[in-house]
């Protein structure tokens, strides 16, 4: 039945977006952080790739979670000398994480994950008003 195939894609474009929000929380959470040695280096942002996967048994096109790899882009520095994590020069290296641009993935992540449940509901609706009529 299509419907049922609907839940799945939809189910699927919702554990993706999952895994997007805990990555981007995560991403939050160490905005701040430095490293634990001096002149170590901090968190790295991380980033989630998607790719379409074909489930055979239903025969359609999924999206699932590629990977999660590191945002190889530059720390800030920020002169700070009296910290333990900063460097002979006095600098401290903070993670690449930018918190707006974090804020604006979070919103878009949320609007696809909200989409992919208003989906769920409107099959779920026209499956149930189908049994209704069936009856």
């Amino acid at each position: 039945m299509d419907l049922e195939k609907s839940l799945n894609i939809s189910a699927a474009g919702m554990r993706a977006q999952g895994t997007r929000l805990r990555v981007i929380a995560e991403n939050i959470a160490n905005a701040n952080s430095t490293a634990q040695t001096p002149g170590g280096e901090p968190y790295r942002r991380k980033l989630v790739t998607f790719d379409n996967e074909l489930d055979r048994s239903l025969g359609l096109e999924t999206v699932r979670v590629d990977s999660i790899v590191a945002d190889r882009g530059a720390f800030q520095r920020r002169y700070e000398p009296g910290h333990p994590a900063a460097d002979e020069d006095g600098y401290v290296l903070l993670p690449n994480v930018n918190s707006l641009m974090e804020m604006a993935d979070l919103r878009e992540a949320q609007r696809s994950y909200e989409a992919n449940l208003k989906a769920i509901e409107s099959s779920r609706s026209m499956l149930q008003k189908t049994i209704d009529i069936l009856r």
